[in-house]
C-alpha cells in the first residue's frame, strides 16, 4: 500500500508546526522569569510556570466536571431538571445493576489477585540468577496497551465449530484435552471473570516491579536476626517480609483498584459491553455517546467520579503518613 505524500505533507507541517509553537511557549516563559523582577521571585516562578498549569486545569478537568454534574440532574437532551430521577434509574434499572455487580466483581478479583500474583512474582524472582529477565519478561504487558491486549485475549478466547480448526488457544487446549470448543465470551458471569483476567495479566508486572523494590527494601538487620533466630522461608515472609512492606502492598492495591475503577478500553474492545460484561464507564459512554442520553451518562460519571475519589484520598494520605516517618 503506497503512501500518499501530497495528503502526508500537510499534516507533517502541522505536526512540526504545533512542535515549534509549544517550544516558543517555554522559551518565552524561561524568558519571564529570566528578567522578571527578583524581588519575591519564587513568587514570580511559580506563577508563570503554575499558571498556565492552572488554567488547563479549569478548563479541562475543573468545568467539566461541574458540567457533568449539573447535567446529571437533567433529562435525556440536558435542557429540563429532573432531580434524583437518573441517580434512581441507576439503582433501580436490572440493565444498570448489573454493571454495578459487574463492576464490583471487577474491584473485588482485579487488584486482589493483580496484587498478590505479583507479590508472588516478587517473591519468586528476587535474587534469582536471571532476576533481570524474568522481571523484564512479566513487566512486558504493561508496555501494551488495553486495547491491544485486548485484542490479543480475544484471538485467545477465539471460537470456532468443533469440525473447524481452533485458533483460540483456550479452545484449542480443550479440544486437546478431549473437550468441545466454547463460545467464552456468551458466558455469563463467567465471560466477565475472563475479562478480569486481561487486566490482572496487564497490572501484575506493575505490581511485581514495586513490591520487588520494597522487598529489597527490607532492612538487612532485620533479615540477619530472623534468621539467627532460626525462622524458615515462609516464617520469614509471612513475620518479616510482608509486615514491612505492608505499606507498599496497600499503595499497589489501590492504585490498582483506581484503575480497575475506571476499565473501559478492556470491555469495549472484547465484547463492546455485551453479553452481561458492561461496567461502569463502558454504560457511561454508551448512554451518553450511542443512546444519546447525557442526563443517564452523566449520572455514571458522577458516580465513578464518587467511587474512585476515596480511594485517592486514602493513596495521599498514605503517602503523608510515609513521608512524616
Amino acid at each position: 500500500m503506497g503512501i500518499d505524500v501530497q495528503a502526508a505533507l500537510p499534516k507533517l507541517l502541522y505536526l512540526v508546526i504545533a512542535v515549534a509553537a509549544f517550544l516558543a511557549v517555554i522559551a518565552l516563559l524561561l524568558l519571564i522569569v529570566d528578567r522578571g523582577p527578583r524581588t519575591r521571585h519564587d513568587w514570580w516562578q511559580a506563577a508563570c510556570f503554575g499558571g498556565p498549569a492552572l488554567v488547563l486545569l479549569a478548563g479541562g478537568l475543573i468545568y467539566p466536571a461541574v458540567r457533568t454534574t449539573l447535567l446529571s440532574f437533567r433529562d435525556q437532551a440536558g435542557e429540563a431538571w429532573v432531580g434524583l430521577d437518573n441517580y434512581a434509574w441507576m439503582f433501580t434499572q436490572p440493565e444498570t445493576l448489573l454493571v454495578l455487580r459487574n463492576t464490583l466483581l471487577w474491584v473485588l478479583f482485579a487488584p486482589a489477585l493483580a496484587t498478590a500474583i505479583g507479590l508472588v512474582y516478587a517473591v519468586l524472582v528476587d535474587r534469582s540468577r536471571y532476576e533481570s529477565v524474568a522481571k523484564s519478561l512479566l513487566f512486558m504487558p504493561m508496555a501494551i496497551s488495553f486495547v491491544g491486549a485486548g485484542i490479543i485475549w480475544r484471538f485467545v478466547y477465539a471460537y470456532r465449530p468443533a469440525d473447524s480448526d481452533q485458533i483460540g488457544l483456550l479452545n484449542q487446549l480443550v479440544v486437546w484435552a478431549g473437550g468441545e470448543p466454547r463460545q467464552w465470551l456468551l458466558d455469563e458471569p463467567f465471560n466477565t471473570l475472563l475479562l478480569i483476567v486481561v487486566l490482572v495479566w496487564i497490572q501484575a508486572g506493575f505490581a511485581m516491579v514495586v513490591q520487588s523494590a520494597a522487598i529489597k527494601a527490607v532492612p538487612a538487620e532485620v533479615v540477619e536476626a530472623a534468621r539467627i533466630d532460626g525462622v524458615n522461608a515462609w516464617q520469614m515472609f509471612w513475620r518479616v517480609t510482608l509486615p514491612v512492606i505492608r505499606p507498599t502492598v496497600a499503595v499497589v492495591l489501590i492504585t490498582i483498584s483506581v484503575a480497575t475503577l475506571k476499565v473501559f478500553d478492556i470491555v469495549r474492545t472484547m465484547t463492546g459491553g455485551q453479553f452481561g460484561t458492561s461496567v461502569i464507564a463502558n454504560e457511561m459512554y454508551a448512554q451518553a455517546f450511542r443512546y444519546s442520553e447525557l442526563g443517564q451518562g452523566s449520572a455514571l460519571a458522577v458516580f465513578l467520579f464518587a467511587l474512585v475519589t476515596p480511594l485517592v484520598f486514602i493513596q495521599i494520605r498514605n503517602r503523608r503518613t510515609r513521608e512524616a516517618r
